[in-house]
């Protein structure tokens, strides 16, 4: 855990030099980590000048900040009336037995977060997943588990 003391203020410092912001420090911090460890929020209110209420409050209010580990890969089912009406109920219920976790979980191994949505505003493309921030739509169960054999295999290509 030393070592991600000395890289969180590594950010910081950065972000402390110039017109640096909580929110974009944040966003760097959660970048790396794939969330927001509780020693980050500390040392952003010290480094920021800012207070910790503060910095606790903008990390819980965007969804895009999380306070528990999350996968280095994130796969959003949307569940909005037009994907529902689509089957992506059924989408996500692959998903949730190919990875072996409910919405709003984590696989153990770290690889793999899973979520929903209300809407992405794709309707016309529904039922629709957002993984690594791309959009895929028209899915079906079948196409999820391609999907997620194409990031994982994606992923042993990087090693």
């Amino acid at each position: 855990m030393h070592d991600n003391v000395i890289e969180i203020g590594q950010f910081l410092d950065r972000e402390s030099e110039g017109e640096g912001s909580l929110i974009t420090a944040l966003e760097n911090i959660q970048s790396r980590f794939h969330y927001l460890p509780p020693e980050a929020l500390i040392m952003a209110s010290e480094k920021l000048g800012v207070p910790l209420s503060q910095a606790y409050a903008v990390a819980t209010f965007y969804q895009a900040f999380s306070l528990k580990p999350r996968g280095r890969h994130s796969v959003c089912v949307c569940m909005g009336t037009a994907c529902h009406v689509r089957g992506s109920a059924h989408v996500l219920n692959r998903l949730e037995t190919e990875l072996g976790v409910k919405s709003g979980e984590t696989t153990r191994d770290r690889f793999f977060s899973l979520n929903t949505v209300n809407c992405l505003g794709a309707c016309a493309l529904g039922p629709i997943i957002l993984a690594d921030n791309e959009y895929s739509g028209h899915m079906t169960p079948q196409k999820a588990d391609m999907l997620i054999r194409r990031i994982q295999r994606n992923e042993e290509r990087k090693l």
